[in-house]
């Protein structure tokens, strides 16, 4: 699962993203390595507790980010946060928290991107588009395999906003340009 609504209205939209079981698998993996080093190991306390600190600082830093995308049309902002375990312990809870702010009307396009991650294959995610040329992903990491799951994230953002609306208009306006020019072009008749 990319990301799930955890609530939406007419003005809120409020998507979230926790890690996932492959993320957590890994983690309990590595922690159990340096339970079981410290379990099983004949050495001091001391070298018992860098095996279990170690191996859980090595887990930590593999766990995937919690992050939270929420649409405020009241506020008219999208903010993007991220939550790190392992930069949290690392700075004693002054980190690990990051956040991105950003005015949804400079929001022109989301967009579905693919990234090659290695030795997995492909993984996609979702990426906002703005008005000034900047593009930033809605999550810090692509998610393997589900292109569908991005994608129903990416058309929910997308009609959330009314860019689906606005894409439509522009059509519309741009055909009916094309057939006014047409029109004024002399017809040759053979």
């Amino acid at each position: 699962m990319y990301m799930l609504v955890e609530k939406r209205t007419s003005s809120h939209l409020h998507l979230k993203r926790s890690p996932g079981i492959r993320s957590w698998s890994l983690f309990v993996g590595i922690a159990s390595i340096g339970l079981a080093a410290a379990y099983y190991s004949a050495d001091s306390l001391a070298w018992k507790l860098f095996y279990m600190a170690g191996c859980f600082f090595v887990a930590a830093q593999n766990l995937e980010q919690w992050e939270e995308a929420i649409f405020d049309k009241n506020k008219g902002t999208i903010c993007l946060k991220t939550f790190n375990l392992y930069k949290k312990i690392l700075t004693f809870s002054k980190g690990g928290n990051e956040q991105v702010v950003a005015l949804l009307n400079e929001i022109r396009d989301v967009n579905v991107e693919e990234e090659t991650v290695r030795y997995f294959g492909k993984g996609y995610l979702v990426v906002l588009r703005f008005v000034t040329g900047f593009s930033h992903p809605l999550t810090q990491s692509a998610v393997l395999g589900c292109r569908s799951d991005v994608e129903a994230v990416a058309k929910l953002i997308t009609s959330f906003l009314g860019l689906d609306r606005v894409e439509n208009q522009q059509d519309l306006s741009q055909s009916s340009e094309t057939e006014a020019s047409d029109a004024d072009e002399p017809q040759d008749k053979y």
